[in-house]
């Protein structure tokens, strides 16, 4: 019996749409000007703030102050790194992955991560610890639960753009 040789092939049009959006880089103006947006930056400026107060003491010698920082800078690294992801309109370029979803995941992470380390920051400072570095560590839990509260609020806005995808 006779075999047939027809080959079909087809072209992925992933590949066909990266190369085309690739060569031009938007910019979004208007996100900074949303309340998202605003947080955004909140967050980054005041995350900065919360670590850089730890990190400027001797905050090794406590592990309460290592976890503090562990949420502080790893989230102040993805924040911005989201920041230019919105920016930039990357996420328009890579319509595969369910930004909404992620942003949800992202920003509930981050607020409860956050909360549990504003907490923690809280509760270990105390001036029979180290009173040199006192007012520093009261600073940044003051700090850290005003950051807490920015990734609360955008947890909430990530939850309704998530509710009004899920429910198209």
């Amino acid at each position: 019996r006779p075999r047939s040789h027809t080959v079909t092939t087809t072209s992925s049009s992933f590949t066909a749409n990266l190369s085309a959006s690739s060569s031009t880089l938007a910019y979004d103006r208007e996100f900074l000007r949303t309340l998202p947006g605003l947080l955004m930056v909140t967050e980054i400026v005041l995350g900065l703030l919360v670590w850089t107060l730890i990190a400027g003491t001797e905050y090794f010698l406590y592990p309460a102050f290592g976890w503090v920082m562990f949420v502080a800078v790893f989230y102040w690294v993805l924040t911005v790194f989201f920041l230019i992801i919105y920016m930039t309109m990357t996420y328009t370029r890579i319509p595969q992955v369910p930004w909404t979803t992620v942003g949800l995941c992202f920003n509930g992470s981050a607020f409860i991560l956050y909360l549990i380390a504003a907490i923690v920051d809280a509760s270990s400072v105390t001036k029979e610890l180290d009173s040199h570095n006192y007012n520093s560590w009261a600073a940044s839990s003051f700090f850290a639960f005003v950051v807490t509260s920015c990734y609360a609020g955008n947890t909430y806005f990530s939850f309704i753009s998530w509710r009004s995808r899920t429910l198209q």
